[in-house]
Formats: structure tokens, C-alpha cells, sequence
């Protein structure tokens, strides 16, 4: 499916015939598919023209695909985008974990630099810091490489 829909342009804002011309689909699926989709939601300005972000119009591609070349119906569409969604944000959630911890590793350097005396933090815990930016650098680079996949 990827292959033969056009390469997204490096732009903020896409009307609803580029999107219909990116994804494949025309304007009035589109606005049908907002009905269906809580998900999808483009902003809306002056005579409630639609405007779609990069994002969106990926979910939009995900939605065709998942309906015009796996054959889901609208309602199992509708539940697997919300078993992507969930699993997003889940994914995000512990991304957000993971920083929270690795707010501490500037305290564990100093420590480090400071020798024993400022804090009674030993040369494990400034490893063990280590290693959890190491892992955090190699998580965001995976999800890098899903993201560019999807």
C-alpha cells in the first residue's frame, strides 16, 4: 500500500484533497471516516474548512490500509485503531518513565566528579545510571526505525 501512494511533503497543514491524493481516498470518505474514527480529527477554520497534520494523514493511511488491503470492516478498523492508539500512548507512558528517571543521571555524574564525600552514591549506581541512558538511547532508536516503517 505504501508504495503506491505519493511521499508525504514536508508541510504543516494539508487540505482534504491532498490528503484525498496522498492516501488515496476521496474528500467525502474522508469526512465520513471522522464520523468513524474518533481518532481523527483535523482542525477546522473559516467555513469549517478541514486541515490535516502529518500525523493524521498517516493514521488516514493506516485506516485505508487496514480496510481497503486487510479487509477489516469499519467496526473491527475502529477497534484496531484504538488497540494502536492504547498501545501508543502505553508506549509513551513509559518512554515518560524512563526520562523521569534519567533526570538523575546529571545528579549521579556530579556525584561522581565530586568523589565520595558529596553524596554516598557509589560508582554502581553512576554505572547503573549509565546503562539506563545507554538502554533509553537504544529504545528511541528502535522506535525511530517503527515509526519510519509504519
Amino acid at each position: 500500500m505504501e508504495n503506491l501512494l505519493p511521499s508525504i511533503p514536508a508541510k504543516r497543514y494539508f487540505t482534504i484533497g491532498e490528503v484525498g491524493d496522498l492516501c488515496g481516498v476521496k474528500p467525502h470518505v474522508l469526512r465520513y471516516w471522522e464520523q468513524e474514527f474518533t481518532q481523527l480529527r483535523p482542525m477546522k477554520r473559516r467555513g469549517n474548512r478541514r486541515y490535516y497534520q502529518h500525523h493524521e494523514v498517516l493514521m488516514i493511511r493506516r485506516i485505508r490500509d487496514l480496510l481497503y488491503d486487510q479487509g477489516f470492516t469499519i467496526s473491527g478498523a475502529r477497534n484496531k485503531m484504538q488497540e494502536l492508539m492504547d498501545g501508543e500512548r502505553d508506549k509513551k507512558r513509559n518512554g515518560e518513565l524512563l526520562l523521569d528517571g534519567m533526570e538523575n543521571l546529571d545528579a549521579l555524574d556530579d556525584a561522581a566528579i565530586a568523589g565520595p564525600s558529596a553524596h554516598s552514591l557509589t560508582a554502581t549506581t553512576v554505572a547503573q545510571g549509565h546503562a539506563l541512558e545507554a538502554f533509553r538511547l537504544e529504545l528511541i532508536s528502535i522506535r525511530t526505525l517503527l515509526e519510519t516503517d509504519a
